[in-house]
């Protein structure tokens, strides 16, 4: 089944110059980019993203992180986008990641972990939306 998931190549990993490596993993894997954009968050910007984990003790933190310099925000789309992002991504501690992984290949710890995938449907319409209007998405 065809499907959308949102992608973030975190500051990080665009840090270390790990966009066309990512990007590459994710063509190869048979998700096809249908919508890129790089941006700089502001911490409001990452507070929206993130709210539903306003309550969370590592909040803050990830709003600082995510808005601390440049993030490419990706559309992919494949078939079951979302099940093969979250392959594709690894565990979201780097040292648990299995080899291969991004995560695994880019991530530093479980903070600077080098990328975002949405872990749902549900979660990818609303992530997606955040960033792109409709307009703006090819495929």
């Amino acid at each position: 089944m065809s499907e959308r998931t949102l992608a973030i190549i975190k500051p990080d990993a665009v840090k270390k110059n790990a966009i066309g490596d990512i990007m590459g993993r994710y063509e190869t894997s048979g998700l096809t980019p249908v919508a890129i954009r790089m941006m700089q968050f502001s911490k409001s910007t990452a507070e929206g993203f993130y709210a539903v984990h306003k309550a969370r003790p590592f909040f803050d933190s990830l709003c600082t992180f995510m808005s601390s310099g440049p993030v490419v925000v990706v559309v992919l789309q494949g078939n079951n986008a979302i099940k093969k992002h979250r392959e594709l991504m690894g565990a979201t501690d780097p040292a648990k990641a299995d080899a291969g992984t991004i995560r695994k290949a880019h991530g530093a710890n479980i903070e600077f972990n080098a990328v975002h995938g949405s872990d749902s449907p549900e979660t990818a319409q609303f992530e997606i939306a955040y960033f792109f209007p409709a307009m703006e998405i090819v495929g």
